[in-house]
């Protein structure tokens, strides 16, 4: 069922970007190659995507913001008031997991868009806030709690 599903979702997504069929592999699936694509090329993406449009005049820093909170909300509101149980089941289910992959997919457009229209490189980001998170929550002290640094 979910094959299925995946298959009729490739077909409809190379129908609309006819031009992007490199991102298939050999084995005819679509993948959205997090194995091979990188931010740098995410960001053009979504640059290209909004300059057709003449959308920067739009896109400031708070109206992107807003865009992240908005879209992150829609997301959260997939799982609120839902068991591990319940989550579990809707991840199974080919038509709730598409809408949580596309709500997880406009929180990364803003964030990509935010980050490509202020020139903020997500990866050294990242790579310091992981290093700082190191400093923060040392294994040897967090490993198996669920705690904020300044509680350990």
């Amino acid at each position: 069922m979910i094959i299925e599903f995946i298959q009729e979702e490739e077909n409809r997504i190379i129908e609309r970007f006819p031009k992007r069929r490199n991102f298939l592999y050999s084995s005819g699936y679509l993948q959205f190659m997090d194995k091979k694509t990188n931010i740098h090329e995410l960001k053009e993406v979504v640059k290209k995507f909004c300059e057709d449009r003449e959308w920067d005049q739009y896109h400031g820093a708070k109206e992107l913001a807003i865009g992240i909170i908005t879209e992150s909300a829609e997301l959260l509101d997939h799982f609120r008031f839902k068991s591990e149980k319940q989550i579990k089941e809707m991840f199974e289910n080919p038509k709730k997991r598409a809408e949580i992959s596309e709500e997880m997919a406009d929180v990364l457009y803003f964030l990509l868009r935010l980050a490509q229209k202020y020139n903020i490189d997500l990866t050294t980001e990242l790579n310091r806030k992981m290093d700082k998170n190191e400093k923060r929550y040392p294994v040897e002290k967090i490993k198996g709690l669920n705690k904020k640094y300044t509680e350990i």
